[in-house]
């Protein structure tokens, strides 16, 4: 196997170190400014500019001669082979094995030289060889040459306290999830290209939250969901797909979306936060607007437009969309749980402000809600328009100054059945305010705030007036141990999480703390 001479001259460093019992130590230094000149300097093709090569010597007439008949010598950017220093016998091989590539005739003079450099040519050779192989070999085994994996591990370990005149259901709380838990969740990403403007992605993801408060198990149920809380159906500690859609650009301004595995967020052009960077619960990563922003799951595709800071986009994703029979599932059933969406927006840098309108079909698992608000999402026979308007604000540099993120949603609900007056949702409204400051006592370091109301029901089908209000903060400080390892103490309190549903003339609220610790590798 041979290689081009600059392929060899490049080796040549790798080449002296094994080399250098037969030939003293060569200067490390010196042999890697040979193997890369300097960017913008000519590659020099003349021995008489390698000033420390004595022109009395025969070999430097002998390599004189073929560099100027081939051209195949590099050297070091100031023209000087070894500074002060004497050419040594494994640099005058290197520049013998150059040109032997291009050499087109074997003339005495050659057979003088192989034989004078016989030794460091079998030595070099071998050397070259050997790692041509070895880099061939890693060419043939690499991963991909399309694929980048990103991968995020991140362990939760915090309890939940539960408090209230409410005797039965903080009896039920703390039976259920009332212990320390330590949960885990991994993400494998792996992001490809083919044209450089297209993207396929893959998310393998595993975790064990569903048993957990922080993954909605116990009374209180999404409320208390954790943004990083997963877990396949299949049962915890197992790995699937989370994710796998691909997304490629039609023209210069549109991009289209489809995936088998998609979800809501995934298809728009504008997510209208910033807060969400390192937020704790699921429910601050909603915009402010669950009904709306419901981050369905399933096969969908989009449309979107963007140019000039504006952007338009249209989503469909069916959670049932992967069932043939059309009474459980498919496209565009009655059985779809689907969510059609439509976005339009206006985001620069420092600010953005997004409206959304969305059909949320029955069944979509609509997360934040009251129980009585989530009604509205799970009676078969319901259909919801749901609105949000959501927007930010973020400084130009990190200081004192925090990233405001804003949003606001409203929900109408109609039924095709006739519903019980009085029980059930027909208006749900939710809210939020995040406040994120960077760099925070600490380069690198942030501390978050939020505080905002989950859907509750407003209004209920055929009168009456709901009580059913819930306020839930969270505060957390983010600490950057190193590039890839963050350590997240944080806190959150819900105050009436059940909303209507709690106990007539109670109170029933829950306080929960954890350290999260991520890994990104």
């Amino acid at each position: 196997m041979r290689s081009s001479p600059t392929a060899r001259a490049l080796l040549l460093l790798a080449v002296l170190a094994p080399a250098a019992a037969l030939a003293g130590e060569p200067d490390l230094d010196a042999i890697r400014r040979y193997a890369t000149p300097a960017a913008g300097k000519e590659q020099v093709t003349s021995l008489s500019q390698f000033s420390d090569i004595k022109p009395t010597d025969w070999a430097y007439q002998a390599l004189t001669g073929l560099v100027e008949r081939y051209g195949c010598v590099a050297g070091y950017p100031n023209g000087s082979f070894a500074g002060s220093q004497a050419m040594t016998r494994y640099e005058a091989a290197a520049l013998l094995n150059a040109c032997l590539d291009r050499i087109t005739e074997v003339t005495d003079e050659l057979r003088r030289l192989m034989a004078e450099f016989e030794k460091e040519l079998a030595v070099l050779r071998g050397r070259v060889d050997g790692l041509e192989a070895r880099v061939g070999e890693l060419e043939a085994t690499r991963f991909s040459t399309t694929t980048k994996l990103k991968g995020k591990a991140t362990f939760v370990v915090g309890a939940n306290a539960f408090g209230g005149s409410d005797g039965a259901n903080v009896a039920l709380a703390r039976a259920t999830v009332g212990a320390t838990t330590f949960n885990y969740d991994l993400q494998l990403n792996l992001d490809t290209s083919f044209s450089s403007k297209d993207l396929l992605r893959t998310v393998l993801r595993g975790a064990n939250f569903a048993r957990s408060a922080f993954g909605g198990a116990g009374p209180t149920g999404s409320l208390s969901t954790l943004d990083i809380a997963f877990e396949e159906p299949a049962g915890p500690n197992v790995v699937g797909i989370d994710r796998l859609f691909y997304q490629f650009p039609i023209g210069g301004s549109f991009t289209a979306t489809l995936g088998g595995r998609v979800e809501q967020d995934d298809l728009l052009a504008i997510v209208p936060s910033v807060y969400p960077a390192d937020s704790i619960l699921n429910l601050f990563t909603l915009n402010g607007a669950p009904g709306a922003y419901n981050k369905t799951l399933g096969s969908g595709g989009a449309l979107w437009w963007k140019q000039d800071g504006w952007a338009v986009s249209a989503a469909y994703v069916a959670q049932n969309g992967n069932i043939g029979n059309p009474a459980l599932g498919g496209i565009a059933t009655n059985a779809s749980a689907a969510t059609g969406s439509v976005q339009i927006g206006y985001a620069k840098e420092q600010w953005a402000l997004a409206a959304i309108y969305s059909y949320v079909q029955s069944g979509v698992a609509v997360p934040d809600t009251t129980p009585l608000a989530g009604v509205a999402f799970t009676n078969p026979a319901s259909r919801t328009n749901a609105f949000g308007i959501s927007g930010y604000w973020q400084p130009a540099s990190a200081g004192w100054l925090p990233s405001i993120s804003v949003g606001w949603g409203i929900n109408s609900t109609r039924y095709s059945v006739a519903q019980a007056t009085g029980t059930t949702p027909s208006t749900s409204q939710s809210w939020q305010v995040g406040l994120q400051w960077s760099d925070l006592f600490v380069k690198g370091n942030q501390l978050g705030l939020a505080v905002g109301q989950p859907v509750f029901t407003t209004g209920l089908n055929g009168g009456g007036t709901p009580a059913d209000g819930n306020f839930v903060w969270e505060g957390w400080y983010k600490v950057q141990v190193s590039d890839h390892i963050t350590v997240t103490p944080a806190f959150f309190y819900l105050s009436r999480p059940l909303g209507q549903s709690t106990t007539p003339g109670t109170s029933f609220h829950q306080l929960g703390g954890l350290i999260k610790t991520s890994f990104n590798f």
